[in-house]
């Protein structure tokens, strides 16, 4: 089987994961994480964003762009995209996340934040990739 890509497909599935993560990290849960972590708005503001915005894009757009080569089966459609983006999150990212904050002794109200961000953002992108053919 010769997987089809979507490019733009994969490019807005991407995108999708800043604007959570704008809302996750901002008014949804941006206190309780940052209080988690140990940040404060000045350490945060004092960041390098351009480099930790473009190096995110370019990772997130790794990271749909192999979840479309595991759903290029003309057979996935909207929900079974949502649904194994949400398998892939919760299966796959939240338990690696949980793991590794167990071994940093961090919180699991840390975990499920992170976690539950890469659900979401997993579950929406297999949502686009799956509806857009």
């Amino acid at each position: 089987m010769e997987a089809e890509i979507n490019y733009l497909a994969v490019l807005v599935a991407s995108l999708i994961g800043f604007v959570v993560g704008f809302l996750w990290y901002g008014p949804l849960f941006g206190k309780a994480w940052m209080a988690e972590v140990g940040m404060t708005e000045e350490k945060q503001q004092s960041g390098n964003m351009a480099k930790i915005f473009g190096t995110t894009f370019v990772l997130q757009v790794i990271m749909t762009y192999c979840l479309a080569m595991f759903l290029a089966d003309d057979s996935i459609d909207l929900a079974m995209g949502a649904f194994y983006g949400f398998l892939t999150g919760a299966g796959w990212i939240l338990p690696t996340m949980i793991i590794n904050n167990l071994y940093e002794q961090r919180s699991f109200k840390l975990s499920f934040i992170q976690g539950g961000y890469w659900v979401v953002v997993f579950t929406l992108m297999g949502l686009v990739l799956g509806a857009w053919r």
